[in-house]
């Protein structure tokens, strides 16, 4: 007697497959994503430490947060100070994409050299930065005092003034370069007859640029926005190595302040706290950024 055969269907058989190449990962995607976040959520409701067993204390490292802890919301703005720095990087990228793309004498080594910024380790990115911001030896202090611009060094990154703005400045530049190649390639896409009819229909360069070129480089320009608002505010490196989160606070961002709390002061439970609120500014942030990218991005409007 021959035994059934049961043969699956070939939907079945393709939802079979699909899953298992996509179970290693899943699991990867678990065990050091998902489920460390739960821990972490867990933890923040906790008062814990290394030497002594957890205790549920429910909101208390919340409300310490929140109405105590004067560093906390001086990271925090200092964090969506960052984050909104990406704009200004963006234009500048803008404008430095729209001049390689024309036709000017050596663009291709234009190109190599402004975008030879990003692929450069952070560490590296921070230390050139902070050589040039430095008061006695510093690049910038040496031509503005060759130019008579300032009698005496600005102490940049020992200033509660400057300290931030130093920062900000060499994290634009780091990001320039990949900025201007995402907006560089939605340049080239846009079909130059465009350009054409609407220079024949009387349109000058400036009408040219607000009804074609931006209008069709909505999507790049969101895509640059998403990305450099979440390397900003995942700035670690950079920060810590320019000043370390000082002069006092005066460069504290989220990220480093959680550093701190953990490995510096070992305050496990409120570290967690911090990175829940952390991990909200990040959902809320790409929220924001997906529903502004979400609208009629291709449209094209000559007046």
């Amino acid at each position: 007697m021959r035994r059934p055969h049961f043969k699956l269907r070939k939907s079945t058989r393709k939802a079979v497959l699909i899953w298992s190449f996509l179970a290693p990962s899943l699991l990867i995607f678990f065990l050091y994503r998902i489920l460390p976040l739960g821990w972490n959520v867990l933890l923040s409701f906790q008062a814990w430490s290394p030497m002594k067993p957890a205790v549920f204390i429910g909101l208390e490292n919340y409300q310490e947060m929140l109405f105590e802890d004067e560093v906390f919301w001086q990271a925090l703005w200092n964090t969506i100070g960052i984050i909104g720095s990406a704009p200004i990087g963006i234009a500048i990228a803008l404008g430095l994409a729209l001049l390689v793309n024309s036709d000017i004498r050596g663009r291709d080594i234009y190109r190599t050299l402004i975008f030879l910024s990003y692929p450069l380790m952070t560490v590296a990115v921070a230390i050139i930065w902070r050589w040039m911001f430095d008061e006695r030896v510093g690049l910038i202090n040496y031509v503005a005092r060759m130019l008579d611009l300032v009698d005496k060094p600005i102490p940049f990154l020992n200033s509660f003034t400057w300290a931030l703005p130093s920062v900000i400045a060499a994290n634009i530049w780091q990001m320039l370069g990949f900025y201007m190649i995402i907006i560089l390639t939605g340049l080239q896409n846009i079909p130059g007859n465009l350009y054409e009819a609407a220079a024949i229909d009387g349109a000058n360069a400036f009408r040219r640029f607000l009804r074609i070129t931006l209008p069709l480089l909505k999507p790049s320009i969101f895509l640059c926005f998403v990305i450099g608002m979440l390397n900003s505010v995942t700035s670690f490196d950079l920060v810590y190595v320019m000043t370390a989160g000082g002069p006092g606070h005066a460069t504290e961002i989220l990220v480093t302040y959680i550093y701190k709390l953990g490995f510096t002061q070992t305050r496990f439970d409120y570290a967690a706290a911090v990175t829940v609120v952390f991990f909200l500014l990040l959902l809320g942030v790409t929220f924001t950024a997906n529903r502004l990218s979400g609208g009629n991005a291709g449209a094209v409007e000559i007046d």
